[in-house]
């Protein structure tokens, strides 16, 4: 019993020190120019799915939960979020190429069809992110259309 005490004591000292280290945060008060809202018409019902689904992950201002400033949690998102953004940034859209347009709206239809965006790890807490049926044939018709354009 005491060695337990003990151990549990070591936990929690290493769980307060850990709240300590700092994490990048992914926070900008500019919209670029470049970002896919700016440089696409998109219709104003897409923008709000886009910017509560995707942004965070996929942008360069993520808007974050309280539960971010809570270690290791914070250590995940901040992964998840730098992962994100390598993938598919929003706020660079408009520094691709067509061709890379083509190829990431190809992409980005396809793992909303298949649901695999939003991931169901992110869904799990933001339950606003989780697209209707209808929201997902809006989104996916209205990429193929722009997806066509280029």
């Amino acid at each position: 019993m005491k060695i337990l005490k003990i151990i549990l004591l070591i936990l929690l000292i290493v769980f307060v020190g850990i709240q300590f280290i700092p994490t990048k945060r992914n926070q900008n008060d500019v919209v670029p120019n470049t970002d896919f809202m700016l440089v696409n018409k998109v219709p104003k019902d897409i923008k709000n799915n886009l910017q509560v689904s995707c942004y965070d992950c996929h942008s360069s201002n993520t808007q974050y939960p309280w539960y971010s400033k809570i270690q290791p949690g914070a250590w995940f998102m901040e992964n998840h979020i730098k992962d994100g953004k390598t993938e598919l940034n929003f706020s660079e859209w408009d520094s691709l190429s067509n061709r890379r347009k083509k190829s990431k709206l190809k992409s980005i239809i396809s793992q909303i069809e298949d649901n695999k965006m939003p991931l169901s790890s992110y869904t799990l807490i933001h339950r606003n992110a989780i697209f209707s049926e209808a929201e997902k044939q809006r989104i996916t018709t209205y990429l193929k259309k722009l997806k066509s354009n280029l």
